[in-house]
């Protein structure tokens, strides 16, 4: 880390570090510097008024930080305001990030995501872009006439280095080296040293909870232990605010992700990995869920963030960036009115980004809408919604910096879109008329039951005592407002037995006579892509798909929300992966198979990444094992309707599908690119 002062590693396990002048700090024993008998009154180094201390426990958890409280084992935490919190931004969108070390140590002191601070590793190579995401440190320092003095003090040796292109914005850095004893040490001398903003990071409880698990004793005993040098630091803070009544003191605790059942931090988006806390020696009107337990399930996101810590402390120090400034992908916690759950869609027309929200305890003050430093709307009071016409001068993708105001509250977020010029309302983009060509099956989906337009298939429930198929609004606003088919795995039957089946009368993937097909349709996931954790769920397959090398074709929903396209033969596999969906958000997913050729190719057009495809090389021993297992296509589950029931840990739940159509040919990228483009249902050429 650039600092003003530069400071080495403190020793292993000692604690001893590097020598450095803290005007005010007392000798230790063994100077020769004998003790007065009638000692001076303290008087505190440095100045009064607004300081703050946030504190990072690595490995800490809710839970374990709860229980360790009721045993009466973190007492120094026992008066403050403790709340669940969630951190790796959303799944299935481009704040997505991994709950892991780096990315939540990045997340703290920039109150950002991933797609402004850009440490996505535990790497040594990873470094915040000063640029898009200063630190709370350079954030302070702007208020040049507090003349505030920043420091930082971690167990961590990777965290120091991720400041590396943020110049002469701490005051004072330690890299304790792994020793938590030093941590404590140096926090409490820049403390009586007069720091205004300290942040001190501990790492023992996760070491031992990675080594021992989280009902270790020796987990007990380090959670124990990081409390209790946590209240030597308020003690030294208590002794302060004791001589000077106008040092006004915020102190947050907080943990970086949460960690998995086994002590572990997995980096996923699961509950226990986007678990965390919030700690507060203040009362923050802002913080929801004090006292209480962690969701076990996704209204956890519905509380505050780990981007909330950086915003809660400037705020404290009077150092909030402006409105049009400001770039925090959380609030300010001491606000009363909470804006949660901001999230961006691309429209229907893919010339307009769908903004959402919500507020409680709204305030009567309109809510305002700034684009890229820029008002553009001005909303009644308590608004939740707000869908912004964007012009640009060709199709392509574009990113904007959305912040919303509700009175004294303020988030930001980064949009994406993959714009479409609107064309004159006279010549409106067009579906390619070729797309007519070769089509075997056409399943609008807009009514139950299911309908082949080509009357060549059946598409009906795996069980008919398992009927998950509902039909629902598409979520678009008119004149593109339609039905489409939601598929709901977690209606099954006594068996296990989920999902919906298509049937062909002459499969493609066995006729001979058919030697390049084509699979598309329209695909949306929920708002958190939640089917794809675990061994991910599958979003259409012919095959046994708990392992990819089993016979057949199939496409799964993964981690991220990552589609992957996989064919097998029993005993060899080829896969083409790392397509990106967005959560909650229409995208059209096709794939391509050449028998002859040996390729297959494989496509996802989603509305905020753009266009996705790739092809793989695929051999001819697969191509005579793409029938699978001869039972049809499913969709939410695989060829056996009992793909769920097998892999108990993919969850179970709902994928929305529309214009489901198979061809007995391969699609040119042009004819693709207009399915997404035009939005218009095949439909309007078979029916002109």
């Amino acid at each position: 880390m650039a600092v003003l002062l530069a400071l080495s590693a403190c020793g292993g396990g000692g604690g001893g570090g590097a020598s450095f002048p803290l005007a005010g700090v007392p000798p230790t024993a063994g100077t020769g510097n004998p003790t007065p008998t009638n000692p001076p009154p303290i008087v505190n180094q440095g100045k009064s008024g607004p300081k703050a201390l946030v504190v990072e426990i690595d490995g800490l958890t809710h839970a374990a930080l709860r229980d360790a409280i009721a045993q009466k084992k973190a007492t120094a935490l026992q008066a403050f305001q403790i709340a669940p919190a969630w951190t790796g931004g959303a799944n299935g969108t481009i704040s997505e990030q991994r709950t892991s070390d780096n990315p939540g140590w990045a997340t703290l002191l920039t109150g950002s995501w991933v797609q402004r601070h850009g440490v996505r590793w535990d790497t040594s190579d990873q470094r915040i872009d000063a640029k898009l995401a200063p630190s709370i440190f350079a954030l302070a320092k702007k208020n040049t006439a507090a003349g505030y003095k920043t420091a930082a003090v971690t167990a961590n040796s990777r965290y120091p280095t991720l400041l590396g292109n943020e110049t002469g914005t701490v005051d004072a850095a330690v890299d304790c080296a792994g020793s938590d004893t030093c941590v404590t040490e140096r926090a409490s001398q820049l403390i009586d040293a007069g720091q205004d903003l300290i942040v001190a990071q501990y790492g023992a409880p996760a070491i031992a909870a990675a080594a021992n698990g989280l009902k270790a004793d020796g987990y007990q005993r380090a959670v124990a232990d990081t409390s209790a040098a946590v209240g030597q630091l308020l003690a030294r803070i208590a002794q302060r605010t004791a001589n000077d009544a106008k040092e006004d003191w915020l102190v947050i605790v907080t943990t970086g992700h949460g960690l998995d059942a086994f002590g572990a931090s997995t980096g996923l988006q699961t509950i226990d990995g986007k678990t965390i806390f919030i700690a507060s020696n203040k009362n923050l009107a802002g913080l929801p869920g004090t006292g209480a337990a962690a969701p076990a399930d996704n209204t956890l996101l519905q509380l505050a963030a780990a981007t909330d810590i950086a915003p809660t402390v400037l705020r404290h120090l009077g150092t909030l960036p402006t409105t049009t400034d400001y770039r925090f992908n959380g609030q300010a916690l001491q606000a009363a009115t909470s804006l949660r759950s901001l999230a961006a869609k691309t429209g229907a027309d893919k010339a307009s980004i769908e903004l959402s929200w919500t507020l409680a305890s709204a305030t009567t003050a309109p809510v305002l809408v700034i684009r890229d430093g820029k008002l553009v709307a001005t909303l009644p009071p308590g608004s939740t919604a707000y869908t912004d016409p964007i012009v640009a001068a060709s199709d392509g993708i574009y990113t904007y910096q959305y912040t919303v105001v509700a009175g004294e509250t303020i988030v930001a977020l980064t949009a994406q879109i993959a714009y479409v010029k609107p064309a004159p309302p006279e010549l409106p983009v067009p579906l390619a008329a070729t797309l007519v060509n070769g089509l075997l099956n056409y399943y609008p989906l807009d009514t139950l039951p299911a309908t082949d337009i080509k009357n060549a298939s059946t598409l009906a429930p795996w069980a008919a005592d398992a009927n998950g198929g509902t039909v629902v609004d598409d979520g678009f606003k008119p004149p593109y407002k339609v039905k489409a088919l939601r598929v709901d795995s977690t209606v099954k039957n006594a068996s296990g037995m989920a999902g919906y089946r298509l049937v062909q009368n002459s499969d493609v993937t066995t006729n001979p006579a058919v030697t390049t097909f084509t699979i598309g349709f329209w695909m949306r996931t929920d708002n958190i892509c939640s089917q794809g954790v675990s061994n991910g769920g599958t979003v259409i397959g012919n095959k046994n798909y708990t392992t990819g090398g089993n016979p057949g074709l199939a496409i799964g929903l993964f981690g991220s929300c990552e589609i992957r396209f996989n064919v097998g033969t029993g005993s060899a596999r080829a896969d083409s992966n790392g397509y990106s969906l967005s959560a909650g958000q229409w995208a059209y997913v096709a794939v391509t198979i050449d028998k002859v050729a040996l390729t297959m190719k494989g496509y996802v057009l989603d509305p905020v990444k753009g266009i996705q495809a790739n092809s793989t090389t695929i051999t001819s021993a697969m191509v005579d094992k793409l029938g699978g297992l001869g039972n049809g296509l499913g969709l939410n589950e695989d060829g056996t309707g009992l793909y769920y029931q097998r892999e108990s840990t993919s969850p179970r739940g709902a994928m929305d599908f529309n214009e489901f159509a198979i061809w007995n040919r391969a699609l040119t990228n042009d004819e693709l690119t207009s399915i997404f483009k035009s939005g218009q249902p095949l439909m309007t050429l078979l029916f002109p």
